[in-house]
């Protein structure tokens, strides 16, 4: 999935910087409706990756029943935490 289809798709604009809060949290109600419903394992990691970059992600355990998923989206979280520390 692209990054900035995702965000049209689901925020109506790439650049995040120009909508207000609530017009992100309503993008981020749809894409955490989609990440729920949505059955294809790549889409669902592209979608859990999208929210959360925006803090709006819920818990990898909670969306990925499997291991190797679940390994997958703790370590990439993990990633990105360090990259903002530093």
């Amino acid at each position: 999935m692209d990054l900035d289809a995702l965000l049209h798709h689901y925020f109506g604009t790439t650049d995040l910087d120009r909508l207000d809060p609530e017009a992100i949290a309503e993008g981020c109600a749809r894409a955490r409706l989609a990440l729920g419903l949505e059955a294809d394992a790549g889409r669902r990691f592209a979608l859990w990756m999208l929210l959360h970059a925006l803090d709006e992600a819920p818990e990898p355990a909670a969306v990925f029943k499997d291991a190797k998923a679940r390994r997958i989206a703790e370590d990439y979280a993990r990633a990105a935490a360090r990259a903002i520390e530093d």
